[in-house]
């Protein structure tokens, strides 16, 4: 559908238009057409914005200076700008360097650091047109899984007031449930787009490792972090992909029809721990998918595969993170050190750095389990999942994106999933088998709890398919309909 018509439909269909429900591509083409204006548009999410504050989704926002940015985007129109996001204002998480804007990194040290310079991704998206309107809350230094800063306070899920937004990417995947955004940058490295997108009921991306930029980012592993985004549907997922990649659109982009499309799913794996509710969401999902033609194969990963993605991938994970923190400081010139974020760490994550992340930690990963990490348990994850993909000939790996609802915020250390009390790190069970190895992979929203939570569905595709996965997931989210709409 052509973004112009779109636009104009939204528009004349209401005689006052609720801007802030307006997708990306559609508030996009809604001020390249001259509908409305960048500073209109601007001025009611900053409202919203204020009217959600509670929610704590953001943690610095410039009303004076994106104001500034829209009307300059106003001007830029006028003299006959299309950038493809001209005049949008997006949120971004504050892990990402934004030039001449506060970043913290979740820190209350670095409350007041402004960068020099912008992230390759925040340049990618201003290039584009793209305004800031502001840095999203985070868990600090993005090590965590529910939403919680100790300095910043708990991200609220905009669902329920009660619940975890989900982490670390948590302000971001709040601020599009809300409608304060139509699409934030976010960062994932066991699943910290993916899990906050599914317990917020909204779309998140996961690219393949490597395929954003992620210079300027504050680093976890470089072995894992991905950069991507959240938005209300995955068109807007694929318009954000094409301005950071620089990846034009094909007459292939089109979306796919189902009929003879083989998907995988591993029940062995992916439902051996999961919410009697959550696992009839997605056994009620994958027969949609059947009856609009998809084929539907069982694969089993293993019985060892989920201790062998875990060990290899939390291994990893807190291996690296010393050397790439320290790394990243110096690199970009920021007045701190890792010993000095360290010691201002809230008590809980100080406790787990000493533990997995220092050196001489008495869970700290050794060099050599690092190396046979890498050599020897990756590829041997990557084998195994290419049964489903090689084999099988499957497009993605299915699953539910996460294995239970959005806790409550007061029950986030140990959470409950299907009757056993679990470390919250269980919350990423089902997104770490992606990111141990790198693959591309799609949050889409596919439904409420009884309870009014949402539920999401996890598409995993081969190394470097990016294109070919969002392409089969709007398919999807369309012949889910409304179940997949978002907040």
């Amino acid at each position: 559908m052509d973004d112009t018509t779109t636009a104009s439909r939204h528009i004349a269909s209401r005689q006052t238009t609720d801007v802030v429900s307006l997708g990306l591509a559609t508030a996009a083409a809604a001020v390249r057409n001259g509908d409305i204006t960048s500073e209109a548009y601007t001025a009611a999410l900053l409202q919203r914005a204020r009217a959600l504050a509670e929610l704590n989704a953001f943690i610095t926002i410039d009303e004076a200076g994106v104001l500034a940015a829209a009307r300059a985007a106003d001007k830029s129109r006028a003299a006959g700008s299309a950038a493809p996001l001209l005049g949008v204002p997006l949120g971004v998480k504050d892990s990402y360097l934004t030039k001449g804007l506060a970043t913290s990194l979740g820190l209350d040290s670095l409350a007041h650091f402004v960068p020099r310079e912008d992230a390759d991704a925040v340049r990618a998206i201003k290039r584009a047109g793209a305004l800031v309107l502001g840095k999203n809350n985070l868990v600090e230094m993005s090590y965590g899984l529910t939403g919680h800063n100790a300095r910043y306070g708990q991200v609220k899920n905009p669902r329920a007031r009660d619940r975890v937004s989900g982490g670390s990417s948590s302000g971001s995947a709040a601020s599009v449930a809300a409608g304060i955004v139509p699409a934030s940058l976010g960062g994932d490295t066991v699943g910290s787009i993916r899990v906050p997108a599914s317990f917020c009921g909204v779309v998140g991306f996961k690219p393949t490792t490597g395929r954003w930029p992620r210079d300027g980012v504050a680093p976890i592993s470089h072995t894992l972090d991905t950069t991507g985004v959240f938005a209300r549907s995955v068109e807007d997922c694929m318009l954000v992909d094409q301005v950071v990649t620089g990846e034009q659109a094909e007459s292939s982009d089109v979306g796919y029809g189902l009929k003879g499309v083989r998907l995988a799913f591993a029940p062995r794996q992916f439902l051996d721990l999961v919410d009697p509710e959550v696992e009839t969401r997605f056994r009620e999902v994958v027969r949609r998918l059947q009856d609009a033609g998809a084929e539907i194969v069982e694969v089993d990963l293993g019985d060892d595969f989920n201790s062998l993605v875990q060990t290899a991938t939390w291994g990893i994970f807190a291996h690296e993170t010393m050397g790439e923190i320290s790394e990243f400081l110096r690199r970009h010139d920021i007045p701190t050190t890792f010993e000095a974020i360290y010691e201002g760490l809230k008590p809980q994550l100080r406790q787990a750095w000493g533990h997995i992340v220092l050196p001489g930690g008495a869970g700290a990963t050794s060099a050599e389990a690092y190396q046979t990490a890498l050599d020897v348990s990756r590829p041997e994850i990557q084998r195994r999942l290419n049964t489903a993909f090689v084999s099988h000939g499957a497009l993605v790996i299915l699953q539910p994106t996460t294995p239970c609802t959005a806790p409550l915020i007061e029950e986030q250390a140990t959470v409950h999933i299907a009757g056993q009390e679990v470390s919250y790190l269980a919350l990423a069970n089902h997104t770490v088998s992606a990111s141990s190895v790198g693959l591309p992979g799609v949050s889409l929203p596919v439904g409420l709890s009884r309870a009014g939570l949402p539920i999401g569905l996890e598409l995993d595709a081969p190394l470097g398919s990016d294109r070919g996965l969002l392409n089969l997931a709007r398919g999807i989210e369309g012949i889910l309909g409304a179940e997949s709409s978002a907040i």
